[in-house]
């Protein structure tokens, strides 16, 4: 393992735990521990814990926070409800995906709030020099538009608990009644296990798996305490921890798009299916005036779902036909655990993107029939939630 990799606080847990190790946008981080396939089932069955500390936190606060973020998200951000989060996009200039990324609105201790963006590991480094250009130094000299911007992806741990028994093992280690937390909605929280009494953190109902589950952000120091006071309440459940291989199956069978796969600076929200996150009316943000002119154009692709006839896997970047013509590529491809099928997320011409409509995938010079599908390729009963 390359000695300049980033380590989370969890590392030396999963090295002893033999998981295997992988560079991850410069991180160590553990791909998998048993199988894929297990942590896979076993998070759609029971309950899953995973690493996601990799991922980057950026806090802003002060009486400027809404304003600038409203400048800078292509989504709605002043009449968002305390404990509210929501998924948005930042775009440059031309319209294109710089980021996808949750902000979610809090209250500290003295009932101040602040905003915080969860962002890609692997966009960290960009999004952050991205707010400091456009975080005007002057701004601090204007009352009420200070903003203080703080990076705490190093400070912090994150941890995803998903699954059907999330609640039944997070429940007794905080002080908050889960039950009747909404999906898309956090809080910050004291934990009651004995080696983080008196410490906080904030815990979302949110996810990347499509099932039922709760990301937490804890201090660093803590981390390793709380992640294996979660093993231990969730023993009696079955609950195992998760690698980045089965988050990654995981969020293909809910179709959900990743960056560098669906979503890039070359992809514009329209393309990527993401036109609901763009609130175009009445809001400035980089990108806007290009968004406006690409809302009114032709689109040129479209993301759509496959489900394959046979068993070969199809992989990004292999080419979609139409009769035999080229038509699109494959994005993201994997085995679906769940249903027990090759399945695929590709970018095709508008024409041939409706469900039902047959398909072909070049497998290195073969031609294996697809049917695009609606998304998402499982759902789970949201009425739990």
């Amino acid at each position: 393992m390359d000695p300049t990799l980033l380590r989370t606080p969890l590392f030396d847990w999963h090295v002893a735990q033999g998981a295997r190790m992988v560079d991850f946008a410069g991180w160590a981080m553990p791909v998998q521990y048993t199988s894929i396939i297990h942590e896979h089932t076993v998070t759609r069955s029971a309950v899953a814990i995973t690493d996601i500390s990799h991922m980057g936190r950026l806090r802003f606060e002060g009486p400027g926070a809404a304003v600038f973020l409203a400048e800078m998200l292509t989504r709605r951000v002043a009449d968002m409800e305390l404990g509210q989060i929501r998924y948005s996009l930042m775009t440059n200039d031309q319209g294109g995906i710089l980021e996808d990324v949750l902000v979610g609105y809090y209250h500290d201790s003295y009932g101040q709030p602040f905003y915080v963006v969860v962002v890609n590991a692997g966009n960290r480094q960009k999004i952050v020099d991205w707010i400091n250009v456009h975080l005007p130094r002057e701004r601090a000299e204007v009352p009420g538009r200070e903003v203080i911007f703080t990076d705490l992806s190093r400070l912090w741990a994150m941890f995803a608990i998903q699954g059907p028994k999330s609640v039944e093992v997070m429940q007794p280690l905080v002080n908050i009644d889960l039950q009747w937390m909404r999906y898309y909605r956090g809080t910050r929280v004291q934990w009651l296990h004995p080696g983080a009494q008196r410490q906080g953190g904030i815990i979302s109902r949110t996810g990347y798996t499509g099932e039922d589950g709760f990301e937490l952000s804890v201090g660093a120091e803590i981390a390793p305490a709380i992640w294996q006071a979660i093993l231990d309440q969730g023993k009696p459940f079955g609950i195992v921890p998760c690698g980045l291989g089965a988050r990654d199956t995981l969020r293909m069978e809910a179709g959900m798009p990743l960056y560098g796969h669906e979503l890039s600076e070359q992809i514009n929200p329209f393309e990527a299916g993401l036109g609901f996150a763009c609130h175009l009316v009445g809001y400035d943000f980089p990108g806007r005036d290009a968004l406006l002119r690409i809302q009114k154009e032709p689109l040129r692709r479209v993301r759509i779902g496959l489900e394959m006839s046979g068993q070969r896997v199809p992989r990004q970047g292999y080419p979609i036909l139409s009769s035999g013509q080229l038509v699109g590529e494959v994005t993201s491809g994997t085995f679906s655990p769940t249903l027990k099928k090759p399945i695929a997320i590709g970018s095709v011409a508008p024409a041939v993107s409706k469900p039902g409509t047959e398909l072909q995938v070049d497998l290195r010079g073969r031609a294996e029939p697809a049917r695009v599908i609606e998304f998402p390729f499982y759902q789970r009963d949201r009425r739990r939630v």
